[in-house]
């Protein structure tokens, strides 16, 4: 048996270990699970037998929420630091408890009646926990204020449903948010529909407690109905808009020239989704965000290895738990992210990324909502330049994509 015989396919390799294709894709940009081998030309990722037992550790690991920096320390640190990282994870979801039960008990109640059934020019059947997830990630990045004003069509979420695909898009020139959902069923054409933000936000507040929710775009004006059972729920009279991909919907921003003008980024950021919303909260005008470390020590650091203290979440108490870690001689510096400015003493967070000396900057009130809609313990940034939008996505929830616009950073914010 040659070398090409002895490794397996991507999508062989992932039926075999219980993850999907997207999900070794995005460990492999990640650098926590590598491919045996990748073809120079196709670029088909190719793996080995012998990888299985650490891609279902990893596996086991992510179904238990560990953020992939946890994951590392677990599977390639030392054994006491794999056992501290578990259990403080494990204290953390002791925390998380009583406030998940409490989220559940609020959406129990049963939803009220509504009215009857109305024909549809086109429908599709989703979850309706996922469509509401689907608006609470992509409603905030709707426009509000001024920008909504001066551009009204922006305060709205596109509904489009086409291919047999749901989509809904939002921007305010500065982010991005879009939403792929696939439905179990779908009937009718394409369509184009402006919801208000508000609006759409109320609709998910119903789907979120119903199993499956039938979506209707009526073909005899700008309607749009969510069914479950008897029960209806309709957009309210002035928040829809653009009926048939009319000149309202045809107004709303081509979202998908800018998704496909994107390059390939230079720089890949994976971080604690969580660490880092509380490290941007709170901050004022201008956040910068800057990578440092990941060279080899000198000198003599090299000899007598290194120390640092960097937070990573914070304590039962509230505040900040610090983690020191002894650097081993010669070995590679671990590289951290430093948030700062804004008013707040700078934050050092823990990562894994590729590329090194980045500095960039946000506006907080930009960043943070696309740190709050994202799912999953880790978040990724895709960094090209520090003026090109930025992508933010997470491996838990590849249908998911939301693009942030960088600022200049005036040199004083810190």
């Amino acid at each position: 048996m040659d070398d090409s015989e002895a490794l397996l396919s991507i999508g062989t390799f992932a039926r075999r270990v219980g993850l999907t294709p997207s999900a070794l894709r995005f460990y492999d940009d990640c650098g926590v699970l590598r491919p045996a081998r990748v073809d120079g030309v196709t670029g088909y990722r190719r793996y080995g037998a012998g990888q299985a037992a650490r891609a279902v550790r990893l596996r086991q690991l992510r179904e238990a929420g560990l953020p992939l920096v946890d994951v590392a320390v677990v599977l390639d640190g030392p054994e006491d630091a794999a056992h501290g990282v578990l259990r403080a994870h494990l204290e953390r979801m002791r925390r998380n408890e009583a406030e998940a039960r409490a989220l559940v008990e609020r959406l129990l109640p049963e939803a009220p009646e509504g009215a009857g059934h109305c024909r549809a020019w086109a429908r599709a059947w989703i979850g309706g926990a996922e469509l509401a997830s689907a608006v609470r990630q992509v409603a905030p990045a709707a426009a509000t204020g001024k920008t909504r004003e001066r551009h009204p069509v922006l305060g709205h979420v596109l509904l489009e449903l086409s291919a047999g695909e749901v989509r809904l898009v939002a921007t305010d020139r500065y982010r991005l948010a879009v939403r792929v959902l696939r439905p179990t069923e779908f009937e009718g054409g394409p369509r184009r529909v402006l919801i208000g933000a508000e609006a759409a936000r109320g609709l998910a507040e119903w789907a979120v407690r119903q199993r499956t929710v039938e979506l209707e775009c009526a073909g005899d004006g700008a309607e749009v109905r969510l069914r479950s059972g008897t029960d209806v729920r309709e957009v309210p009279d002035g928040c829809a808009a653009g009926r048939g991909g009319g000149a309202e919907a045809a107004a709303f921003p081509d979202y998908r020239l800018m998704l496909e003008g994107l390059e390939a980024g230079r720089h890949r950021l994976i971080v604690d989704r969580e660490a880092l919303r509380d490290a941007v909260a709170g901050r004022a005008r201008v956040v910068s965000l800057s990578v440092s470390g990941g060279g080899t020590g000198g000198g003599e650091d090299a000899e007598c290895g290194r120390k640092e203290r960097v937070v990573s979440r914070e304590t039962a108490s509230g505040e900040a738990a610090e983690v020191s870690r002894e650097t081993a001689p010669g070995a590679p510096a671990e590289q951290t992210l430093t948030v700062s400015g804004g008013g707040r003493e700078p934050v050092r967070l823990r990562l894994i990324a590729e590329g090194s000396g980045l500095r960039i900057a946000f506006d907080p009130a930009v960043l943070l909502p696309a740190l709050e809609a994202g799912v999953g313990p880790d978040v990724l940034l895709e960094i090209t330049s520090v003026e090109r939008p930025v992508v933010v996505r997470s491996a838990d929830q590849g249908s998911f994509t939301t693009l942030v616009m960088p600022v200049r950073r005036s040199g004083t914010e810190d």
